[in-house]
């Protein structure tokens, strides 16, 4: 039996706050507001003027935010587990100078300095001397944001919404860090795999799935979340899809309404589902999945991390919901 985790641990492979959401978007939008008003030409964000003559390059976040980088940086701080796996990905090692307490893959990631989470430690981050700090956007705290800005540490903050955006990031990363080779490399074997999936559940019926982030409150996802596009590009239904942000609450009454085939919950070392809860949700034996036993576990980090390990998550749900199509593995 699973022992249960602090609710905390349920965001961290999110990259989007699900327990905190509202909190976290309130403050995106502070962030948004306060710093698309003073958006200005600076050189890797130090205050120093842009000079076309120096030929940097130009990348811009998901805040809208534009940095310039003259060359690809060497001391990097990763404050999300997703971030870690897409930069060991690309072939960074020593580069990788900073993490995140959850971030647990691949095995060398647990060698890297610890600076927090949700509430990174800034003298940590100063001690470091990163030349870039990659974020994302949901835990980012207005706050931290403009420290990191007074301090003259450039920051580049990620909120994927779709597999196709986490796949852009592999590869915007990859040129910012000079490795658009290894990168172009991950996300077309990426591509690749999700397309065989995807043909091989042409013509297939679509089961409802509701993933069941967090059970008190009841949280799950959304349209305009990654894993509903995930659960979309698997073959399923997602029981929320009617939903109106990426991380909603449900009443008991909607999804008695919805009554979705399949129950799936996340497990793992960090965040997830205790068996105990999901045991409670036998006795709704009105439901479809109820009925049918159709209660399933998924492993957190491969799913909810929008990371290369994505593909991993995809054909877990893909088994869950088509079991026919998985005989076989796909290729790289």
């Amino acid at each position: 039996m699973l022992s249960r985790q602090p609710s905390r641990f349920i965001v961290v492979g999110l990259v989007c706050a699900i327990l905190l959401w509202g909190v976290s978007l309130t403050f995106a939008n502070e962030i948004d507001e306060s710093l698309m008003k003073k958006r200005r030409q600076q050189g890797i964000l130090t205050g120093m003027p842009f000079m076309a003559n120096l030929a940097p390059r130009t990348f811009l976040d998901d805040m809208g935010r534009k940095l310039f980088l003259a060359k690809p940086p060497t001391r990097i701080i990763s404050l999300a587990p997703s971030i870690t796996e897409i930069l060991f990905s690309i072939g960074l090692d020593d580069e990788i100078v900073g993490v995140t307490e959850f971030c647990d893959f691949p095995e060398k990631a647990k060698d890297k300095t610890v600076v927090g989470y949700a509430q990174p430690n800034i003298e940590s981050v100063v001690a470091l001397q990163p030349d870039l700090v990659l974020a994302p956007k949901s835990f980012m705290r207005v706050d931290l944001l403009k420290k990191l800005e007074q301090l003259k540490i450039p920051t580049f903050i990620l909120d994927p919404h779709t597999v196709e955006e986490i796949m852009a990031h592999i590869k915007l990363l990859g040129r910012m860090v000079g490795k658009s080779e290894a990168a172009n490399e991950q996300t077309r074997i990426l591509r690749k795999q999700i397309t065989e999936l995807s043909d091989r559940l042409k013509g297939r019926e679509r089961p409802s799935l509701l993933y069941v982030l967090n059970s008190d409150p009841l949280i799950t996802v959304g349209p305009g979340s990654f894993i509903h596009h995930l659960i979309v590009l698997a073959g399923g239904r997602n029981a929320a899809e009617g939903a109106t942000s990426p991380y909603p609450r449900l009443s008991m009454e909607e999804v008695i309404r919805q009554n979705p085939d399949i129950l799936l919950f996340p497990v793992g070392r960090f965040e997830g589902i205790p068996q105990s809860e999901q045991d409670r949700w036998r006795r709704w034996d009105t439901l479809a999945a109820v009925k049918e036993g159709k209660l399933f576990q998924v492993e957190s980090d491969v799913l909810n991390r929008p990371g290369p390990r994505i593909i991993d998550g995809l054909k877990q749900l893909v088994r869950v919901l088509h079991p026919e199509v998985m005989t076989e593995d796909v290729a790289n």
